[in-house]
């Protein structure tokens, strides 16, 4: 039987490319894309959408039910930064999603369930340097509070109920397709945006704040890859560490400049730099790449080119 996936939150900076990509592999029929608002017009074109507020459970089952939904990708969230705006709202939206789709697993309506996590789990007690998969952890905002008690939740339903749900802690997500969803990694995505429109780049992190990166087409592969490995494989049912390289703002500008000479940066840090202080600066994430056979293939360098290269034709800007 074929698989229909049910993408939830598919508007978002994650959920718009994997939707695109499950659509390409899968056809444009098999793969429903879902939010509470309209996508790009390349995703409402390429595919069935419908309507979905994660956290109504009935509209979820309604979906599910008429399209014979097999698997789920969960990627509704409030991210870190505004998640520390909106904490309440925060917690309700990434907890009850949540609910939703592993109480749905549980009643056997879907066969299997991804739900992301992140490197915000790890608080300012967590190693500095490559987190380890099993480490201390003491998040300090709502999101990495909502996404530590995610993972022990998704491992509860595993082993109490047999539900097959598999998540990565994604570390901060770049891609030139979305825009920024309020992330404290965000200004990775924002400088190159910055670059290109203006030449210059005020960021909101400090010169030496080193995080854990990844360019989107190794998260969606990552993504993917953990769904198709047979159960087996997947030892690790509250969330696998996922990592390809950390920089901080200034190696990235650096980086850029190589490209853009006359690009200039600045440094104004807000209440974002707290929560990118609490975090690790790198990650191990051997687990994975022993399990089920992670590997990343984009790096500081061979990203920079991707974005300023894609960018220069989004914006129809000529790079001197």
């Amino acid at each position: 039987m074929k698989n229909t996936i049910l993408v939830i939150g598919a508007c978002g900076q994650i959920g718009t490319e994997l939707t695109l990509k499950l659509r390409d592999i899968n056809g444009q029929n098999s793969i429903v894309a879902s939010d509470i608002h309209e996508g790009s017009d390349e995703l409402m074109h390429s595919g069935p959408f419908e309507f979905i507020n994660a956290m109504d459970y009935e509209s979820i089952l309604n979906v599910i039910q008429k399209y014979q939904i097999t698997e789920v990708y969960l990627m509704a969230a409030m991210l870190s930064a505004t998640g520390e705006k909106y904490p309440e709202k925060a917690w309700e939206l990434n907890m009850n999603s949540l609910f939703h789709v592993l109480n749905l697993a549980k009643a056997k309506k879907i066969k299997k369930v991804f739900w992301p996590s992140s490197i915000a789990v790890f608080g300012p007690t967590t190693p500095k340097i490559n987190a380890p998969q099993e480490t201390v952890m003491e998040p300090s905002t709502v999101y990495g509070i909502s996404k530590q008690a995610g993972e022990r939740w998704c491992e509860y339903y595993f082993n109490k109920f047999g539900v097959d749900v598999r998540s990565i802690r994604y570390p901060g997500i770049i891609s030139w397709k979305a825009i920024p969803g309020g992330g404290t990694t965000d200004y990775a995505v924002d400088i190159y945006h910055r670059a290109i429109l203006e030449n210059k780049y005020t960021s909101f992190l400090s010169e030496n704040t080193m995080l854990p990166m990844m360019y989107i087409d190794d998260a969606i592969n990552a993504t993917i890859n953990i769904m198709d490995a047979p159960s087996e494989t997947i030892k690790i049912r509250s969330s696998y560490n996922l990592a390809a390289m950390s920089f901080t703002p200034e190696e990235l500008f650096n980086e850029i400049k190589k490209h853009l000479p006359s690009f200039e940066i600045s440094y104004k840090t807000d209440f974002r730099q707290k929560i990118a202080d609490s975090w690790p600066k790198s990650i191990d994430d051997s687990r994975a790449r022993e399990d089920w056979g992670w590997n990343h293939s984009v790096g500081v360098k061979k990203m920079t080119s991707i974005m300023l290269d894609n960018l220069k034709i989004k914006y129809r800007t000529k790079i001197k």
